[in-house]
């Protein structure tokens, strides 16, 4: 054998093994993980002669510990390494992460002094500069400071802490946006809450924080939501309120602009009457998450327990406020508390209740929320402010949730309808896949005899921010050409234009794994197993309306 063939496969085995040697960064399943580089080594000589040589292409391989220190062989190499660690864990987070300095991959501690500690500190905020994005400290330990956590842990050793870094929003477009639902019992507080965290001011013990909220006259009387509102609350890449500090109103295009990350609630009607409407928001929001609204002095009552049923089977996470605590005696408070956790422990909702009580639990509860069977629980007080501060930061780092398919045709759900003078018809929704662009043909309906309306989106808007696009995930608002607006309803569908016209039904077979739903607008009995349905006639039955079925899973059900 000569040597061009011997070291041609030396060559080839070399190539396979480089292939088991993971030196790229491996992404968690959450954007809220301690920030690593995950590596796979191997000890083989022959690559290590390749290494040395310089003849391997493989990328360099960094230990988390030099690139924070900057005491590697190349520090200028080892700032652009943590450079791109940091925005391949944004990219993941949809904009932002959670980052723990002086913490090794598996959680073990650096041990890092004071000023090794500050020295790590500094040198993220230079690599997170050059992306750009902002670092804000949470919480941390052994360090000092404003943000040190209250409570001492004995094993903990070194200095450590956690930081969010956020990049700022390029456009609109980009900006970052977290749907959350609000519901709960009538009288439990739920627009005074969202009146005292969007507008930042204070209740007067009577609902003065909730009357901007309110959409009609009948609301403002009574003091009882009967229609869905929205409001929303914004955070700038720096992990700031966007309006709160100069004490005036701040109008829905100021947060936009200035927000990377916006918060947008959707204000559900308490009363049994208003029900209907309420069930129609939880489903056409598509929220990431539901905010409970509990009163102390009353406890889970009346439409709180069918509005937590609704949530569970929607499989969205739940989050309880428990309000009013400053008027509630301590024993009734507590007996409130025992009831929500024997509530959320039964084999109905098998949730895990955390009372959180202080920041460094606000924390760690938030990074783990993505998981549905945790429940965080506050207690929360409107007039005082107690335990506010705690509501605000679990919303500024809630992770972004759910999956959405950007690339599968164009599907909006429209929740609302309006007519706007100058403009026209506009009609408002969710993405549930694809993209859309100002200018592009598309199909809505059904109507009453299952047919769909050709129209041209004239304008797009976020917030009521005009923009270029509207992406799968995010919510919008189209104004569409020659479409007056009684030919448009709540529940239609918006599709892109395609060579195939979608298909319109009125009766449909449903088969799933919940074992029966019973619809608002009809009954619909679904099978206990997929893989063993029901007689047909025990399962089928007439819905009121038409039912677009469009490209939807065969599980999920649009009416």
């Amino acid at each position: 054998m000569d040597t061009t063939q011997a070291l041609s496969e030396f060559a080839e085995y070399a190539e396979k093994q480089q292939t088991h040697r993971s030196a790229q960064y491996v992404p968690s399943d959450s954007g809220y993980e301690t920030a690593s580089v995950s590596r796979v080594h191997e000890d083989h000589a022959e690559l290590e002669i390749l290494d040395q040589l310089g003849l391997t292409d493989a990328p360099k391989t960094f230990k988390l510990k030099d690139l924070l220190l900057g005491t590697g062989d190349h520090p200028e190499d080892d700032l652009q390494a943590l450079a791109s660690m940091l925005q391949a864990r944004i990219d993941e987070g949809h904009g932002e992460t959670l980052f723990d300095v002086g913490l090794e991959d598996g959680g073990e501690s650096m041990s890092f002094d004071l000023d090794q500690w500050n020295a790590a500190f500094q040198r993220l905020r230079e690599a997170a500069e050059t992306l750009p994005a902002h670092c804000r400290i949470l919480v941390t330990y052994n360090v000092g400071g404003p943000e040190e956590s209250r409570v001492k842990n004995e094993r903990i050793k070194g200095s450590w802490g956690k930081l969010l870094i956020r990049q700022p929003a390029g456009t609109v477009e980009e900006m970052a946006e977290i749907r959350v639902a609000v519901v709960g019992n009538v009288d439990a507080g739920k627009s005074t809450m969202l009146g005292v965290l969007v507008k930042g001011n204070l209740d007067d013990g009577r609902g003065k924080a909730r009357v901007n909220l309110f959409r009609h006259k009948h609301e403002i009387e009574s003091g009882r939501t009967s229609s869905v509102g929205m409001e929303i609350m914004g955070f700038d890449s720096r992990g700031d309120i966007v309006g709160n500090s100069q004490g005036r109103k701040v109008s829905w295009e100021d947060i936009g602009r200035r927000s990377a990350k916006v918060i947008a609630f959707s204000d559900l009607a308490g009363h049994e009457r208003y029900l209907r409407t309420t069930v129609f928001g939880m489903l056409s929001s598509s929220p990431n998450y539901c905010l409970l609204m509990v009163a102390a002095n009353n406890g889970l009552i009346g439409m709180s327990k069918e509005h937590l049923g609704i949530a569970l089977a929607l499989n969205v996470p739940v989050m309880v406020i428990v309000t009013k605590i400053d008027i509630c005696p301590p024993q009734i408070l507590q007996e409130t508390l025992s009831q929500l956790s024997k509530i959320l422990r039964s084999p109905g909702a098998r949730k895990i209740p955390i009372f959180v009580k202080d920041m460094e639990e606000t924390i760690n509860t938030a990074t783990q929320f993505v998981s549905q069977r945790i429940c965080p629980i506050f207690q929360v007080s409107n007039v005082t402010g107690e335990n506010l501060d705690l509501v605000r930061t679990f919303l500024n780092i809630l992770p972004h949730r759910g999956q959405y398919n950007i690339n599968a045709p164009f599907e909006l759900l429209i929740n609302d309808t309006f007519s706007v003078p100058h403009v026209g018809t506009v009609v408002s929704g969710v993405a549930k896949s694809g993209v859309i662009h100002a200018g592009d043909t598309v199909l809505v309906g059904p109507d009453s005899l299952g047919q769909f309306t050709t129209t041209t989106i004239k304008s797009i808007e976020r917030k009521r921010i005009q923009v270029n696009a509207c992406f799968a995930g995010q919510s919008a608002s189209f104004a569409l050409k020659r479409v007056r607006r009684k030919e448009v309803r709540k529940g239609m569908v918006v599709l892109k234009k395609l060579d195939q016209p979608p298909k319109v039904y009125r009766e449909f077979v449903a088969e799933g794994a919940t074992s029966i739903l019973t619809s608002i607008f009809g009954r619909v009995w679904l099978t206990d197993d997929s893989s063993h349905p029901l007689p047909r006639d025990n399962h089928q039955a007439p819905v009121s309306g038409n039912v677009a079925c469009g490209r939807s899973k065969p599980d999920v059900l649009r009416h």
